[in-house]
């Protein structure tokens, strides 16, 4: 997220998904792994097509890895669409797209715990990186984004929770 620091407070959440009433700061959430909230949003153009992203080397979780949702941690506090909402604004200049609400899912690995709230937009209007979070980015069918979760290495978590989803459209 744009603007984050270290000491940015997070909700953490329990293992029922819902937030527990503790906050910590955002280092300490990353530091001890710590279960919270975070966002998913898949931009899709009229045509169908997904825009793909490859995140910048100085991002504090997975550097460099290619992505095909923009979110990022909930603050504590913040309700996950309006989250969603901004993340999808600072990243990739997505605005006043209207958020659908697509499902909830649980991640965990040794680097992020989370559960994760999913949405999709649809976006005909120029997209605008975030030079301190976006590499890289191009629209794509959803059949070459599967291809490609298997030929480039991708965020973890959105293809644990998205894969699924993302294969229910070629059936579409």
């Amino acid at each position: 997220m744009t603007g984050s620091s270290p000491s940015e407070q997070v909700a953490l959440y329990g293992p029922d998904g819902r937030p527990s009433g503790e906050v910590a700061d955002r280092a300490r959430v990353r530091r001890d792994n710590l279960r919270h909230a975070a966002t998913h949003v898949v931009v899709r153009n009229s045509d169908g097509l997904v825009y793909v992203h490859r995140r910048t080397a100085t991002k504090d979780l997975y550097p460099g890895l290619y992505d095909f949702t923009a979110g990022g941690v909930l603050q504590a506090g913040e309700d996950p669409l309006l989250s969603a909402t901004r993340e999808v604004e600072e990243e990739l200049g997505v605005s006043g797209a209207r958020l659908v609400p697509l499902f909830e899912a649980d991640y965990a690995d040794d680097r992020a715990r989370f559960h994760a709230y999913c949405y999709e937009c649809l976006w005909d209007g120029p997209i605008r990186w975030q030079p301190a979070e976006v590499a890289w980015g191009q629209w794509v069918t959803p059949e070459r984004l599967l291809e490609m979760l298997d030929e480039l290495e991708f965020m973890p978590d959105a293809v644990a929770n998205m894969r699924p989803w993302l294969e229910s459209l070629r059936q579409r």
